[in-house]
Order: C-alpha cells, then structure tokens, then sequence
C-alpha cells in the first residue's frame, strides 16, 4: 500500500494523540476504559452519558416527525441553518433565561451537536498564526479542532484553591492575562466546566471579557451544561456581559441538560457575521442533519420542567457519589454543575491517575477515567492533577450506590 501524502492533518493528529506512531487511528482512553468496563464487568462512572433516557414526551415528537402512516414526514434534508421551529425555540430559551435577544434566521444555526458547532466555529475563525486560549483541564475536542485549524493551542489552568480543599477547581487570573495576546483570535471557555464541575464565577468571566476586549479576540462559550448547576451556582453567558454580545459565539445543545445524547442536535448563536463564516464552514462538514429530531428539540426548549429536575436529581447524586469517594479515601473536589466529579487518588498512595484507572477494576470492580486525557502531556496542570481522577454520577441511583460499595474496598486493602 503507498505511503499517504504529507499533510498538516497528520502531524495535528499525531500531536493530539489521535493517530498512533504506527499511522492507525489511537484508541481514546474512553475507549479504552469502557471496554475494560465491559471486558470485567466493572460499574462504568468513566462515560459521561445518562443510563436513563429524556422525557417520554419529547421522544414521542420524534417519532410523530418521521410520521410512518403520512404521506410525508421530516425524513428529507431540513433547510441549512436550521428548522424553523427550532430556530425560534433556541432565540425563545435564550431570552427567558439570559435576556439575550437574537434574530432566528441570522443569529441561531443548528448543527450536528456541539462538537460540531465547536469544530466549525475554530475552523472558521482560526489558522495558522492565530492562537486560540482554553482552558486546562479541557475537553479533548478542543485540542483536535485547534490543531486542525492549524492555530497554537494556549492553555489557562483551572487550579486549587489551597485554603479550600475540597472546593471546586478556581481560574488562574495571571495565567489568564498572560495567556492573552494581540495574536490570540479565539479564547474558547467552557462552563459549567468538564471534566472538573466547575462553574466559573462572574469575576473570572468578568476577566475573560476583560482579556478578550484588550486583544479584540472572540470568546467562544461552551455552555452545554447550562442548566445542570447545584447549590447556590449560577450559570452566566459570557454574551451577557458588557460589550460581549458582538465578540461572542455561544454553543449549546440538548444532549445534555434533557438526556438526549444521541441525538446530536446543538446550535451556535452570536452575531449574524461571525455565524455567516461559522456556517461557511459546516455546510461542508454534516451539511444538514436531525431532521426528525430538529421540530421535537424545539418542543424540548420550552419547557423548563425537565432540566430543571434533572438538575436537582444530580445534586443529590452527586452527594451520594462524592461522600462514598470521601469514605474510601480520595480527596474529593465538589462539582458545583455538570456530570462530573474529580477525586484525587494520591491520599490511598496512588500517584498515577493513568494507572489507578487501569487497576481500579480488579481493586473495587469500577471505572473511571484519568484526568491527565484532559491536558496536554508534560504540562503544570497535568502535573498537578496527574493523581486524580474523573468518575460520572449521571447513573441511576442503584448504580451508583453498589459503585460507592465497591470502592469502599480500597480503604480496606
């Protein structure tokens, strides 16, 4: 077989870790960890997925949208930017809940979830020269997407806070105003935060603004998370601060907050230039999709029952999960949103996240997932959390019950 091309694809997959000396495709540590799960019959709390499907009701608008006994259903390409219905439903959510007000056909377009909103967005508005800032602990994608772009990718570490431990992970507002440049065209913030829980601060947002309208960089905002916050947390879009609303992306989706992850339907809304050059880009990556799932996420969107549950019933997970990680021995970082919380194994003399995740089947019959697949290899963040962990609690509640069990038994070897 002949030797591929060169190509700026191969060296950004190498330096990513997607692709393996060898040119094969590298397995993710997720992949990894769900198959060991699978391969030991361990209790998965590495995948972030739910174990319990949305609302019947939402699921039911899906099934009327392919509509088997019509003459005609949502089964054909919907229009580029998005269902109408869809369009509306997302410009409706974000002035009830932030008073963002945006024009549905110019300032809302519906992708193939989040990821793709994101990809699209970096590809977009970023190349070779350009730097584009998140932070660290980050979501894989970010890294991939950057390189891609061929942009340098700048980290901002989420760090400790040494008088509070056990208290969410806190922005480095040094790091950050270092961080940020004249060469800087994308900072890229992600919160609520995963992997860490963590949901950043109005002062920390404040200084990301701050950053971005001294180097007249675009902020693009993660937000998929946003209705799942505990506790007295709030979650603020980084469009709603002063002087934000034009030099900000904001990316969402349904995946998460109404347990749909396998749809993939999320959207990207922001000024109607910027999203000009966003969809430039993603009608050449899906083109279109989710036609059947498009008209039943815009049912989804207005109504504010089910996320809102959803986040009350994770808290309380979340308390189950985190105590049961107490009493077995990890220190313990209190997620104040998303699914996710990060417990260091170095207190049960575990130095190795990597390798205390490759052990913990034989050691208490669960799964998690290193938090150093989260960093850039080598980097102070990954150094810092090189011990530490990241389990889900967004599993039923009898899972995550024989889960806590189970992990009592590392405070007893």
């Amino acid at each position: 077989m002949p030797a591929l091309p060169p190509g700026r694809w191969r060296d950004a997959a190498r330096a990513t870790g997607l692709l393996a000396p060898d040119g094969t495709v590298a397995a993710t540590v997720f992949a990894e960890m769900s198959a060991l799960a699978a391969r030991t019959g361990a209790i998965n709390l590495g995948q972030g997925f739910p174990d319990v499907d949305g609302p019947s009701w939402v699921r039911r608008a899906a099934v009327d949208a392919i509509a088997p006994d019509a003459e005609s259903g949502a089964n054909q390409y919907p229009p580029g930017p998005g269902v109408p219905t869809l369009l509306d439903a997302v410009a409706a959510h974000q002035d009830r809940h932030y008073g963002i007000r945006l024009d549905p056909a110019t300032q809302v377009l519906v992708t193939t979830g989040a990821t793709e909103a994101l990809a699209a967005t970096v590809l977009a508005l970023a190349g070779p020269g350009d730097d584009v800032v998140t932070l660290e602990p980050f979501y894989d994608a970010y890294a991939a997407c950057i390189a891609l772009a061929g942009a340098r990718h700048l980290t901002v570490p989420l760090v400790r806070d040494p008088a509070r431990p056990g208290a969410p992970l806190r922005l480095d507002l040094d790091a950050l105003r270092a961080a940020v440049t004249d060469r800087t065209r994308i900072v890229l913030v992600n919160t609520p935060h995963n992997p860490t829980g963590t949901v950043l601060t109005r002062p920390e947002l404040e200084a990301v603004a701050d950053a971005a309208r001294r180097h007249d960089a675009i902020v693009l905002t993660d937000e998929v998370y946003e209705h799942l916050v505990f506790d007295d947390a709030v979650h603020v879009p980084v469009a709603t601060l002063p002087g934000m609303a034009e030099r900000t992306l904001t990316v969402s989706s349904v995946g998460k907050s109404w347990s749909l992850t396998g749809w993939k339907v999320g959207w990207v809304t922001g000024p109607a230039e910027l999203l000009t050059a966003v969809r430039t880009v993603k009608q050449f990556l899906t083109y279109v999709s989710g036609a059947p799932f498009q008209p039943a996420v815009a049912r989804a969107l207005g109504d504010d029952t089910f996320p809102r549950e959803l986040a009350a019933s994770l808290a309380a997970r979340r308390d189950l999960l985190c105590e049961g990680l107490d009493a077995a021995g990890f220190a313990v970082s209190r997620p104040r949103g998303t699914y996710f919380v990060v417990a260091d194994g170095s207190p049960l003399g575990f130095d190795d996240g990597a390798d205390l995740c490759r052990r913990l089947p034989a050691l208490a019959g669960v799964v998690g997932v290193p938090m150093s697949a989260f960093c850039t290899p080598g980097s102070p963040t990954a150094v810092a959390l090189r011990s530490s962990v990241r389990f889900t609690f967004v599993k039923k509640e009898p899972v995550l019950r024989e889960a806590v069990r189970r992990l009592a038994a590392l405070r007893r070897a």
